[in-house]
């Protein structure tokens, strides 16, 4: 992975873990496992964050339910087929694990990449402004990751207009939300949905706001 690689995707999360971690898949050799962050708004609510983790990093750090860990790394996509559909999986990619400091932001990521659907505007009941932009970003081995992002009020006004396969740059954090599927007649079903809720953004250079090193939800 390049240096421009390594440096479009980047995250990092402070949370406590509420799931034990279980086996995930094999690369290259190494396992990968995968548990659930609960990070802490400003609003007092939180959001339980999918995270893939290393047994590398497992054998170094302690990742057990009721520990609070701060971790950086990647947000990442993949798609997996259920029957005939396929869905947006999304989780933060582990790459390293830093010492706990309270100054920090618990929950912020910062991703560069292109539009690859066309902007959804909308207003809320309240007439507040909304705008969904999915974004693909650059990954190594000719990959990319869907990034779906949330923007509100004159950011949504600024991406509503923007074009499939332009350029930006945003700076956010990562949200969850329940929602309620409806699978037809009677039948229902609870899921959650992971998102980029944007606060900046920018055309072009965006600022480092990631210190150190860093590093799948589901969209339907």
């Amino acid at each position: 992975m390049n240096y421009e690689q390594m440096n479009n995707n980047k995250l990092q999360l402070i949370g406590t873990v509420v799931k034990k971690p279980i086996y995930s898949h094999e690369v290259f050799g190494e396992g990968f496992y995968e548990t659930v962050l609960s990070v802490p708004r400003l609003s007092e609510q939180t959001d339980n964050i999918p995270i893939t983790i290393s047994e590398r990093l497992l054998a170094r750090h302690s990742v057990k339910v009721g520990d609070r860990i701060n971790v950086v790394g990647q947000f990442r996509s993949y798609n997996k087929l259920e029957g005939e559909k396929s869905k947006l999986i999304l989780s933060a990619f582990v790459r390293d694990m830093l010492p706990l400091e309270d100054d920090q932001s618990p929950n912020i990521i910062e991703i560069t990449g292109f539009i690859c659907k066309p902007p959804i505007y909308r207003t809320t009941p309240f007439k507040r402004e909304i705008c969904d932009v999915l974004i693909a970003v650059n990954r190594a081995y000719n990959k990319s990751d869907y990034i779906p992002c949330i923007m509100w009020g004159r950011n949504a006004r600024f991406v509503q207009n923007m074009k499939v396969g332009e350029k930006l740059s945003v700076v956010g954090r990562i949200q969850s939300r329940t929602y309620v599927k409806n699978l037809g007649g009677d039948n229902v079903q609870e899921r959650v949905a992971y998102e980029v809720s944007v606060s900046k953004i920018t055309l072009g250079e965006k600022e480092d706001l990631i210190s150190g090193e860093i590093a799948s939800a589901e969209v339907e």
